[in-house]
């Protein structure tokens, strides 16, 4: 899920920066540190939409003369939940499940998670084929999953998911696999 949130940093700027385009360096750097970064309460921070309000700047205390700037922006946040249908793309397939990416979040599917038709084959690429072989789960393909579980840390989410479920499973192929029909 998406969320549009406002959130505060402290951000230190080199003396070199001061000057009229100071608000620029600040935005450009807050983006640098923020961007693509992961805390557990908000989840994955995708872009910073504004600057809200800078704070005035306060002199360092270690002799270096640079300054220290409380910064409020809006960034959109991308977090999962319990429950949540997602679309993924497989990274890597293995006997004990599968892989897979939704944007920057890690998703693991178990063997128990996976329906009872679907059997792993290792002859070749690693990949979970159905009995009837119409069906094949493999690197690059894009899967529909569930979140059934998180782990959240400070700086990380990891989730596990199913395909068990009505609707869910192989919905296609990624760029890679051109050329290949459902």
């Amino acid at each position: 899920m998406f969320f549009h949130l406002q959130l505060e940093r402290n951000i230190t700027l080199e003396p070199k920066h001061f000057g009229a385009r100071m608000r620029e360096v600040l935005e450009a750097k807050l983006k640098h540190e923020v961007e693509g970064s992961c805390t557990g309460r908000h989840g994955f921070i995708v872009l910073v939409t504004r600057l809200a309000s800078v704070g005035e700047g306060k002199i360092t205390t270690d002799g270096t003369a640079r300054a220290t700037f409380h910064i409020k922006y809006d960034c959109i946040a991308f977090r999962p939940f319990k429950g949540e249908v997602l679309d993924a793309v497989v990274t890597q397939v293995n006997k004990f499940g599968f892989f897979a990416e939704a944007g920057p979040l890690q998703l693991f599917v178990s063997n128990a998670l996976i329906t009872e038709d679907m059997k792993f084959d290792s002859s070749g690429e690693n990949c979970y084929v159905s009995e009837d072989q119409q069906i094949r789960i493999q690197r690059d393909c894009e899967v529909r999953v569930r979140i059934v579980g998180m782990r959240i840390d400070a700086n990380d989410i990891f989730c596990i998911a199913t395909i068990k479920d009505d609707y869910l499973g192989l919905i296609g192929f990624s760029s890679a696999q051109d050329g290949m029909d459902l």
